[in-house]
């Protein structure tokens, strides 16, 4: 029993830290201005993706039944078009602040790229000031999205064939306590680089946003496409 319980706890560990996982809070970091709130949005991600996860499962053990096929694809399929938004709502904000690439060629020949942002030091305080002030709700609610369908989902919905409701609501808890913390240090791995490059190199905090974006956009259209067309066929 305390094998299987230290299993969900390292289950969540792992899960924290899967690709989409990954892309949706380096989307949501990107918007953070500090490293502390960077770590807090990876937090409210695992609340939520508990808090959904454990609600899901419970009424799952309590009916001794599984999630329909379907069901599962369709939600799979919300957690594509949400990265596909989360990674648009980053090139929107690049956009936004005005951020410009410009190629300069030096007399020798050699060229390089050049970019910035023309967003005022009133707009960045302001900024600095409401986030700091807010809850992270977006971190919540997509955390919320991904508990309600992939992997772990599925690891744990097996566990009604097998022991207790008690004890497995007990495994989707430590589970999810797993996935807080392994998003947390998810989060504070994101945050740091991208704080140092924003302190002290522009070009490269821009252009990791860039990357952001494109990486959430993808993921999320190759999780639409796939979990689509098993939907459809």
């Amino acid at each position: 029993m305390l094998t299987l319980l230290g299993l969900g706890f390292l289950l969540g560990l792992r899960h924290a830290v899967e690709a989409d996982h990954a892309a949706a809070v380096a989307a949501l970091a990107s918007r953070s201005t500090s490293v502390g709130e960077t770590v807090r949005q990876g937090i409210a991600w695992g609340v939520g993706h508990t808090l959904t996860l454990f609600l899901f499962c419970s009424v799952v053990l309590s009916l001794n039944s599984i999630v329909p096929e379907r069901v599962a694809l369709a939600l799979e399929m919300a957690v594509g078009v949400m990265l596909i938004g989360l990674g648009l709502d980053v090139w929107r904000r690049i956009r936004r602040e005005r951020i410009h690439i410009h190629v300069h060629e030096h007399k020798e020949g050699e060229a390089h790229i050049h970019m910035h942002a023309h967003r005022s030091e009133t707009d960045r305080h302001r900024a600095v000031h409401q986030h700091t002030h807010q809850i992270p709700y977006r971190a919540l609610l997509v955390g919320m999205t991904h508990g309600m369908a992939g992997s772990a989902a599925l690891i744990l919905l097996t566990l009604h064939a097998t022991v207790s409701i008690a004890v497995g609501l007990t495994y989707i808890i430590l589970f999810g306590i797993g996935s807080i913390l392994g998003m947390s240090a998810l989060s504070l791995a994101i945050a740091i680089p991208l704080r140092r490059s924003a302190q002290s190199l522009a070009w490269a905090y821009e252009g990791i946003q860039v990357v952001i974006g494109g990486i959430s956009v993808f993921l999320g259209t190759s999780i639409l496409y796939v979990q689509g067309s098993a939907f459809l066929g």
